[in-house]
């Protein structure tokens, strides 16, 4: 994604700037002192995402956003708190108030993820209740996209703000919420049977009360979703059967 950082505080455009290149899905193709700068850069190129001051001379952030040639995501910085109501009706992406720290820039830049990146291709989950084997997922892992067949995951594991996705052909780690993919995957085929798992129902070769076996991985059934997953299991087995 194709970034724009515009302040006249030198001090915040290097921070928000090094953040951006810690992250490698996103790009800084430039910085502007005010938003005239700003606004004639955007009329011959557009960006993807804008890192906006509010309190900026000649053209505040406010103006800015309602003069842009196209609709643009945006994520204001800035010192004042008044303008968050305003903000918002403009329907910014977030609204960071400053010191920023990256913990908080991270939060922010991952809604928008969130608005490039969804889970399904278009049409897959039409497929996922008419052809399960043909169904798809696509990850981010690095700095390409990798398609995974829901039929060869053999689970999935929460690694706080990444997920481990162990499959019949290796594994990916991607940046995603385990409660995001949980919401996704369906319901008929994929359980999470812990807080830091989710198997899919048809890789089930054995389970007990306390774990599950899929292929020769064993993965624990946490206490909080023991009844909803037995109750899962012996359903499925009924249903398979």
């Amino acid at each position: 994604m194709n970034c724009l950082v515009i302040d006249d505080e030198p001090l915040a455009t290097e921070l928000i700037s090094s953040y951006i290149e810690r992250v490698d899905w996103l790009h800084l193709a430039k910085c502007c002192s005010n938003a005239v700068e700003a606004l004639t850069y955007l009329h011959s190129t557009p960006a993807d995402l804008l890192f906006l001051d509010i309190q900026m001379p000649k053209i505040t952030g406010i103006d800015l956003i309602k003069s842009l040639p196209v609709k643009t995501k945006v994520i204001f910085t800035t010192a004042y708190r008044d303008y968050a109501i305003e903000a918002f009706d403009l329907d910014v992406v977030d609204y960071l108030l400053k010191p920023i720290t990256f913990e908080r820039f991270f939060k922010a830049i991952s809604k928008v993820y969130g608005f490039k990146e969804p889970a399904f291709q278009s049409g897959a989950e039409y497929k996922l209740l008419h052809d399960f084997n043909e169904s798809y997922i696509y990850l981010r892992a690095e700095r390409e996209m990798v398609k995974v067949f829901l039929k060869d995951i053999l689970y999935i594991e929460s690694l706080r703000d990444y997920v481990r996705v162990k499959t019949v052909n290796g594994q990916i780690i991607s940046y995603n919420k385990i409660s995001y993919l949980e919401q996704k995957l369906p319901e008929t085929k994929f359980k999470r049977v812990h807080r830091s798992f989710i198997v899919p129902l048809d890789q089930i070769v054995t389970f007990t009360p306390q774990s599950i076996k899929v292929s020769e991985f064993t993965i624990p059934i946490g206490r909080n979703y023991k009844n909803e997953t037995l109750k899962a299991l012996t359903k499925h087995d009924i249903m398979q059967s």
